[in-house]
């Protein structure tokens, strides 16, 4: 059984720094991504940082040059820097590792998610 667990968040003020961990255990065939999701209170789920089985890493425009996803070669650890936090920061933060499926010659996606960590950004 595929489970994904994050550490990490916490209470933080405004210009401080936190990092996320998510530790993957249990196999994951065909493993192509992994990727650092956050809702924040009203909002929806969106995509923060992924990074894929090529080494791209991609990042949402709100945390360029702030945020930096990292993982272990062994795709069991992923990890989100989080620099220059600001309140708009608050959110609970996701892990997802995504794999590829093949069914009749239809190619997809499965995903896994973690049950996330809470970051609170506040004076």
């Amino acid at each position: 059984q595929v489970k994904l667990v994050e550490s990490g968040g916490g209470l933080v003020q405004p210009g401080g720094s936190l990092k996320l961990s998510c530790a993957r255990s249990g196999n994951i065939p065909d493993i192509y991504e992994l990727a650092w999701y956050r809702q924040g209170p009203g909002k929806q789920r969106e995509l923060v940082a992924a990074i894929t089985s090529d080494v791209q890493s991609d990042y949402a425009d709100s945390v360029t040059g702030r945020f930096t996803i990292s993982r272990d070669s062994a795709w069991n650890m992923v990890y989100l820097q989080m620099n220059t936090l600001k309140p708009e920061d608050t959110a609970v933060y996701y892990c997802e590792a995504a794999a590829l499926t093949c069914n009749r010659g239809t190619y997809g996606r499965r995903e896994y998610w973690g049950q996330g960590t809470q970051v609170t950004v506040s004076s």
